[in-house]
């Protein structure tokens, strides 16, 4: 999967001001700093993607789509953050 277009960087910055806002947490970091850890985080992802298909059983690596894979990181993310 590619990296995000701008303005897909732009709305996730947006989701997480709107769920940081929402919640009453705060941020340590203003905007400017936010916006440049989304496009950290998502070249990180772009350039670790081999990494992480690398790292998956050889069955799960040749048989699921790229979406799959992607959503099995994400969904493993979110419960990390949850427990953490």
């Amino acid at each position: 999967m590619a990296v995000l277009s701008d303005a897909q960087r732009r709305e996730v910055w947006a989701d997480i001001m709107n769920l940081v806002d929402k919640s009453g947490e705060s941020i340590a970091i203003d905007k400017i700093a936010l916006r440049q850890a989304i496009n950290s985080s998502d070249q990180w992802i772009d350039d670790n993607a081999a990494a992480f298909n690398a790292s998956l059983p050889e069955e799960a690596r040749t048989a699921l789509a790229a979406s799959q894979k992607s959503r099995i990181f994400e969904m493993v993310a979110a419960k990390r953050r949850e427990v953490g």
